[in-house]
């Protein structure tokens, strides 16, 4: 009876052939994440993955935040729909989870009302001459490394497992609003019980923390954030998020959004500088992951060519946990072979 139950709570994720749509804004935040997805996909599991040159934003933010109308978000969500047409794809995946819910939403839409399909092929045509198809399956890059976590398993040569007790890794994870909220059916588990995170984590050994905020929003918000005044409410969220969490004292926190990610990252250093507070016991933070950077930390991927250098909250206290090896004179190690200077320390943060 329960299997049955919780098979209502699954969702259809296509096996390969799959079109990618890069994020605008996870290749700023986290830019090491998008090409491990890549890589992984292909060699690892050796699925067929386009990355066309040609794609651009899906408008998420600039919709969510009022500044593009609909219907202009309905024709570029069109145009990049005519993209995976044109390159012989049917599976469609978004890297962003807002860039999931748009196009969760228009496709709803036009379902709901054929005659704004018809709209939106008329203004594609107008547009840049144009024609689109649906895609037969829209998927989170984090549905299919949730799909395929068992089969990467024996090929990762680390675990979430603590090496210096032999137990597991405690992690919290946070699941983005746009990814099970919106459209509670799109998510594994849905908005009750999203396990696509969860489900990473204890397939590979790591053990998941529950606490009183779970699910309560990261704090980025949209409005919350882009408006300067509004900035309070945002890192307000993310504080009681840090406040209920913190006495489960978590060794990481994973995310399957970009600006999850970025927030729950950044904003610990802003609360430390602004009161003097770090949400662990030895003051260096809690280190926050995408799922692309822990899968590829555990199938042996190096650290900084994942870009763990660039998170506010510096990751080497967990990676000892693991055992993860890594050389810590290149950690600011430039594309050029020049090792960067060394970036301002913070005031309370240690690192």
């Amino acid at each position: 009876m329960a299997n049955r139950y919780w098979n209502e709570y699954q969702k259809e994720i296509a096996d390969d052939h799959y079109f990618y749509e890069r994020s605008c804004i996870r290749q700023t935040f986290f830019p090491g994440s998008e090409a491990a997805f890549l890589s992984i996909l292909r060699n690892e599991l050796g699925k067929d993955i386009c990355d066309s040159p040609h794609q651009h934003t899906c408008t998420g933010i600039g919709y969510h935040s009022d500044v593009v109308p609909f219907e202009t978000t309905m024709t570029v969500v069109a145009r990049l729909f005519s993209l995976m047409k044109e390159s012989g794809y049917k599976n469609y995946v978004p890297s962003c989870v807002t860039s999931f819910g748009v196009f969760s939403e228009m496709v709803a839409k036009w379902h709901e009302n054929p005659a704004l399909k018809e709209q939106a092929r008329a203004y594609l045509w107008e547009a840049c001459k144009r024609e689109f198809e649906e895609p037969e399956n829209i998927a989170h890059p984090s549905d299919i490394i949730y799909k395929f976590r068992f089969e990467l398993k024996p090929k990762m040569r680390y675990q979430l497992v603590n090496r210096f007790n032999g137990k597991p890794l405690r992690a919290v994870e946070h699941i983005g609003c746009h990814y099970a909220k919106i459209f509670p059916d799109k998510g594994v588990g849905k908005a009750e019980f999203p396990y696509v995170l969860a489900g990473m984590i204890e397939a590979w050994g790591g053990e998941v923390v529950d606490y009183p905020e779970r699910r309560h929003c990261c704090g980025f918000g949209f409005r919350q954030y882009l408006v300067r005044e509004n900035r309070g409410y945002s890192i307000a969220n993310t504080k009681k998020k840090f406040e209920s969490m913190e006495p489960y004292e978590p060794d990481f926190i994973l995310t399957n959004c970009p600006g999850c990610a970025m927030f729950l990252d950044k904003w610990q250093y802003t609360i430390s500088e602004m009161q003097n507070k770090t949400y662990d016991t030895e003051g260096y933070g809690i280190p926050v992951l995408t799922y692309e950077e822990l899968t590829g930390l555990l199938l042996g991927r190096d650290p900084w060519q994942l870009g763990l250098q660039l998170h506010q909250v510096q990751c080497e206290r967990l990676l000892d946990k693991i055992g993860i090896a890594y050389n810590p004179t290149e950690k600011y190690k430039g594309i050029s072979g020049r090792i960067n200077p060394m970036p301002a320390k913070p005031s309370c943060l240690k690192v």
